[in-house]
């Protein structure tokens, strides 16, 4: 393949899009590519920032930081219009926008260059739903922004047939590349003497269900078993939630810790629960299988391509007393947890690699410039 000139484009670089763009753009340079990324300059903090500033050396496009809003507003036009100032300067063969703010800045900028659009949702729009006027705005948009796209990548297939279902049917230009987690990731981690019963890691947001955890856990501690529980990361219901915890009597059983490094985390709690409401393939899952951690997850999204035979394992979402029996089952079983946890390691080690993600998106843009060349 030739080297290409490569731009990523996303809005807030946090969580599983952040991880995902950083691991593209690494593995993308190493492979002889020129690559730059495009991202929001108030979100993310002093770790996005410490993130930017080890690559940015590295990166032949540069690391730009521009405001952008998570909801449209009218300074987004002025964002476009630097974005493309930026584009050009770059000759950049591919434009890759993330999520919904950034897949838009790649489709709507105007460029000299005939350079491949390419989209991965990362969840984003898909959220939506046609109920809500704010849904309707956002799938509308989608549906205009199709014409535009010439690549769409997505990470699970439920995200595409989600997108299928919502927005249409991308056809030929659709292509699906899991993610995939680095050989250092499979060693296992050490957990803490202080550790708790049970671990977090995620945005405290609506849609990661962390209430219903809360929940469980007050069930649990009412039938006499009382666990403990850390929950690690920020976001905006962070004082929603310990509001909850203390209003449930859980102010000494569950502690609440900034966000870290996904490994660093992983030792602050023996059993790790994923009770989304909603989830694309997330990352959070990928690396604590790949680490051997005991999981308890939602049956949501793309998470059952993760677990594949072992799906059956998995919680429906939305129900404490189910989370808190899967939770006193996992307390109670270590061995039959620990059997569980080693298989699920097992399958990811065999299907969800760094190497066959970056290989796969590297192929899929090769494709849509080939095809996009011999349509003009």
């Amino acid at each position: 393949m030739p080297p290409l000139n490569i731009l990523h484009i996303f809005r807030s670089p946090v969580g599983g899009l952040f991880r995902h763009v950083i691991d593209l753009s690494r593995e993308q340079v190493a492979r002889g590519h020129s690559v730059g990324l495009i991202a929001d300059s108030s979100t993310g903090g002093a770790r996005a920032d410490d993130v930017f500033a080890e690559l940015a050396p590295k990166l032949a496009l540069g690391v730009t930081r521009l405001p952008m809003q998570r909801n449209p507003y009218p300074g987004d036009i002025g964002t476009l219009v630097r974005i493309m100032r930026h584009i050009s300067k770059s000759d950049a063969d591919v434009l890759h926008g993330h999520g919904a703010k950034g897949g838009a800045f790649a489709r709507l900028a105007l460029t000299k260059k005939r350079a491949v659009r390419a989209y991965t949702p990362h969840g984003g729009s898909l959220l939506f739903s046609n109920d809500t006027l704010a849904g309707k705005f956002y799938l509308l948009t989608e549906r205009m922004l199709m014409l535009s796209t010439d690549l769409f990548l997505f990470e699970s297939i439920y995200s595409s047939q989600i997108y299928h279902r919502k927005v249409g049917n991308p056809g030929k230009r659709m292509c699906i590349v899991h993610n995939g987690v680095s050989r250092a990731e499979f060693e296992p981690v050490a957990i803490q003497p202080d550790a708790t019963d049970l671990l977090f890691i995620g945005e405290l947001r609506p849609v990661k269900g962390i209430d219903v955890l809360i929940d469980a856990i007050a069930s649990l501690h009412r039938d006499g078993r009382p666990v403990t529980a850390t929950l690690v990361g920020d976001g905006p219901d962070r004082g929603a939630l310990r509001a909850q915890a203390e209003r449930l009597g859980l102010g000494q059983a569950v502690r609440f810790m900034p966000a870290m490094p996904a490994r660093k985390a992983q030792a602050l709690g023996r059993v790790m629960v994923v009770p989304s409401r909603a989830e694309s393939l997330p990352y959070v899952v990928l690396e604590a299988a790949a680490a051997g951690k005991i999981l308890i997850t939602s049956r949501v999204g793309g998470i059952p391509e993760i677990y594949g035979p072992l799906t059956d394992r998995l919680v429906w979402p939305l129900d404490a007393p189910t989370l808190a029996g899967a939770i006193m089952n996992t307390l109670d079983n270590p061995q039959q947890a620990s059997d569980l946890a080693q298989s699920l390691r097992k399958r990811v080690a065999e299907g969800f690699s760094l190497e066959n993600m970056v290989e796969g998106v590297l192929t899929a843009y090769q494709a849509a410039l080939s095809s996009k060349l011999n349509s003009h």
